[in-house]
Protein backbone atom coordinates (compact mmCIF):
# COMPACT_ATOMS: atom_id res chain seq x y z
CA UNK A 1 0.00 0.00 0.00
CA UNK A 2 2.83 2.45 0.94
CA UNK A 3 4.01 2.54 -2.96
CA UNK A 4 0.69 3.53 -4.55
CA UNK A 5 1.29 6.97 -3.09
CA UNK A 6 4.75 7.33 -4.40
CA UNK A 7 3.87 6.00 -7.48
CA UNK A 8 1.00 7.81 -7.94
CA UNK A 9 2.51 11.63 -8.04
CA UNK A 10 4.74 10.49 -10.81
CA UNK A 11 1.67 9.43 -12.78
CA UNK A 12 -0.06 12.40 -12.64
CA UNK A 13 2.88 14.37 -13.12
CA UNK A 14 3.46 12.32 -16.39
CA UNK A 15 0.12 12.31 -18.21
CA UNK A 16 -0.31 16.46 -17.28
CA UNK A 17 3.08 16.66 -19.40
CA UNK A 18 1.73 14.42 -22.17
CA UNK A 19 -1.40 16.76 -22.44
CA UNK A 20 0.67 20.23 -22.17
CA UNK A 21 2.07 18.47 -25.46
CA UNK A 22 -1.12 17.61 -26.91
CA UNK A 23 -2.44 21.21 -26.48
CA UNK A 24 0.54 22.74 -27.75
CA UNK A 25 0.51 20.98 -31.00
CA UNK A 26 -3.04 21.65 -31.47
CA UNK A 27 -2.67 24.83 -32.89
CA UNK A 28 0.48 24.33 -35.34
CA UNK A 29 -0.88 20.62 -36.30
CA UNK A 30 0.50 21.07 -40.22
CA UNK A 31 -2.16 20.74 -42.62
CA UNK A 32 -2.80 17.99 -44.61
CA UNK A 33 -3.63 19.55 -47.97
CA UNK A 34 -1.41 19.07 -51.15
CA UNK A 35 1.79 20.69 -51.58
CA UNK A 36 2.87 21.93 -54.61
CA UNK A 37 5.60 19.83 -54.85
CA UNK A 38 3.62 16.35 -54.60
CA UNK A 39 1.62 17.19 -57.92
CA UNK A 40 4.71 17.28 -59.84
CA UNK A 41 4.76 13.29 -60.53
CA UNK A 42 1.09 13.49 -61.70
CA UNK A 43 1.71 12.70 -65.45
CA UNK A 44 1.23 9.94 -67.31
CA UNK A 45 4.23 8.51 -68.74
CA UNK A 46 4.85 8.69 -72.27
CA UNK A 47 3.65 5.70 -74.29
CA UNK A 48 6.23 3.29 -75.61
CA UNK A 49 5.15 2.98 -79.00
CA UNK A 50 6.65 -1.03 -79.61
CA UNK A 51 6.49 -2.37 -83.31
CA UNK A 52 4.93 -6.63 -83.88
CA UNK A 53 7.72 -8.88 -85.25
CA UNK A 54 7.55 -8.78 -88.55
CA UNK A 55 7.13 -11.70 -90.78
CA UNK A 56 9.99 -14.79 -90.93
CA UNK A 57 13.32 -13.16 -92.53
CA UNK A 58 13.61 -15.72 -95.96
CA UNK A 59 16.64 -16.80 -95.04
CA UNK A 60 15.54 -18.53 -92.12
CA UNK A 61 12.46 -19.80 -93.52
CA UNK A 62 14.95 -22.50 -94.93
CA UNK A 63 16.41 -23.64 -91.99
CA UNK A 64 12.92 -23.69 -89.81
CA UNK A 65 11.86 -26.06 -92.39
CA UNK A 66 14.91 -27.96 -92.53
CA UNK A 67 14.85 -28.24 -88.17
CA UNK A 68 11.38 -29.12 -88.87
CA UNK A 69 11.95 -32.24 -91.25
CA UNK A 70 14.94 -32.99 -89.25
CA UNK A 71 12.39 -33.59 -85.84
CA UNK A 72 9.93 -35.78 -87.83
CA UNK A 73 12.53 -37.68 -89.65
CA UNK A 74 13.54 -38.30 -85.96
CA UNK A 75 10.07 -38.93 -84.02
CA UNK A 76 10.02 -41.74 -86.77
CA UNK A 77 12.87 -43.27 -85.89
CA UNK A 78 12.49 -43.02 -82.92
CA UNK A 79 9.20 -44.58 -83.34
CA UNK A 80 10.64 -47.78 -84.88
CA UNK A 81 13.21 -48.02 -82.67
CA UNK A 82 10.89 -48.21 -79.83
CA UNK A 83 8.90 -50.76 -81.21
CA UNK A 84 12.59 -53.17 -81.28
CA UNK A 85 13.60 -51.84 -77.93
CA UNK A 86 10.13 -52.46 -75.67
CA UNK A 87 10.27 -56.04 -76.15
CA UNK A 88 14.20 -56.54 -75.24
CA UNK A 89 13.27 -54.29 -72.27
CA UNK A 90 10.23 -56.32 -71.27
CA UNK A 91 12.29 -59.48 -71.45
CA UNK A 92 15.20 -58.32 -69.61
CA UNK A 93 12.83 -57.08 -66.80
CA UNK A 94 13.43 -59.55 -64.80
CA UNK A 95 16.92 -60.20 -65.31
CA UNK A 96 19.75 -59.36 -63.28
CA UNK A 97 22.38 -56.59 -63.64
CA UNK A 98 24.85 -57.58 -66.06
CA UNK A 99 23.18 -60.65 -67.71
CA UNK A 100 23.13 -60.87 -71.39
CA UNK A 101 19.08 -59.39 -71.85
CA UNK A 102 19.85 -56.99 -69.15
CA UNK A 103 23.44 -55.63 -71.54
CA UNK A 104 21.03 -56.11 -74.52
CA UNK A 105 17.74 -54.24 -73.46
CA UNK A 106 20.40 -51.39 -72.29
CA UNK A 107 22.32 -51.55 -76.13
CA UNK A 108 18.72 -50.97 -77.18
CA UNK A 109 18.27 -48.40 -74.96
CA UNK A 110 21.21 -46.61 -75.95
CA UNK A 111 19.93 -47.03 -79.97
CA UNK A 112 16.71 -45.26 -79.24
CA UNK A 113 18.77 -42.41 -77.61
CA UNK A 114 20.92 -42.13 -80.54
CA UNK A 115 17.27 -42.04 -83.04
CA UNK A 116 16.50 -39.01 -81.38
CA UNK A 117 19.93 -37.16 -82.06
CA UNK A 118 18.78 -35.10 -85.06
CA UNK A 119 15.64 -33.86 -82.75
CA UNK A 120 18.01 -32.77 -79.73
CA UNK A 121 20.24 -30.89 -82.49
CA UNK A 122 17.19 -29.13 -83.91
CA UNK A 123 16.19 -27.77 -80.42
CA UNK A 124 19.55 -26.90 -79.39
CA UNK A 125 19.89 -25.32 -83.22
CA UNK A 126 16.63 -23.40 -82.73
CA UNK A 127 17.23 -22.51 -79.31
CA UNK A 128 20.50 -20.56 -80.25
CA UNK A 129 18.99 -19.05 -83.01
CA UNK A 130 16.38 -17.61 -80.80
CA UNK A 131 18.63 -16.41 -78.55
CA UNK A 132 20.42 -14.74 -80.90
CA UNK A 133 18.04 -12.84 -82.64
CA UNK A 134 16.96 -11.93 -79.08
CA UNK A 135 19.61 -10.61 -78.23
CA UNK A 136 20.11 -9.01 -81.02
CA UNK A 137 16.82 -7.17 -80.83
CA UNK A 138 15.38 -9.24 -84.32
CA UNK A 139 12.12 -9.57 -83.30
CA UNK A 140 11.03 -10.31 -86.74
CA UNK A 141 10.23 -14.04 -87.09
CA UNK A 142 10.21 -15.03 -83.52
CA UNK A 143 6.96 -16.06 -82.98
CA UNK A 144 7.83 -18.58 -85.41
CA UNK A 145 10.71 -19.61 -84.35
CA UNK A 146 8.79 -19.73 -80.56
CA UNK A 147 6.34 -21.69 -82.06
CA UNK A 148 8.31 -24.29 -83.71
CA UNK A 149 11.04 -24.40 -80.38
CA UNK A 150 7.77 -25.43 -78.36
CA UNK A 151 6.87 -28.19 -80.91
CA UNK A 152 10.57 -30.21 -80.91
CA UNK A 153 10.30 -29.16 -76.94
CA UNK A 154 7.21 -31.27 -76.59
CA UNK A 155 8.16 -34.01 -78.71
CA UNK A 156 11.68 -34.52 -76.91
CA UNK A 157 9.60 -34.04 -73.79
CA UNK A 158 7.16 -36.93 -74.88
CA UNK A 159 10.37 -39.45 -76.40
CA UNK A 160 12.40 -38.80 -72.92
CA UNK A 161 9.17 -40.05 -70.80
CA UNK A 162 9.36 -43.17 -73.56
CA UNK A 163 12.69 -43.58 -72.38
CA UNK A 164 12.90 -43.16 -68.13
CA UNK A 165 9.77 -45.62 -68.60
CA UNK A 166 11.44 -47.96 -70.51
CA UNK A 167 14.77 -47.39 -68.12
CA UNK A 168 12.68 -47.86 -65.53
CA UNK A 169 11.28 -51.25 -65.99
CA UNK A 170 15.35 -52.65 -65.81
CA UNK A 171 16.88 -53.14 -62.65
CA UNK A 172 19.68 -50.63 -61.43
CA UNK A 173 23.35 -51.32 -61.46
Amino acid sequence: MTRIPHMLPAAIAASLSLSACATAQEGQAPSLAKRPVEGRFDVAPPAVVVAPPGPLPTDLAGRLARWESDAVEAQRAFAAERGVTAPLVSAAAGSGVSSEAWVVAQQAISRLIAARAPLTGALAEIDRLYIDRSVEGAIDGLPDIYALRERLADMASAQNAVIEALEAQLPEQ
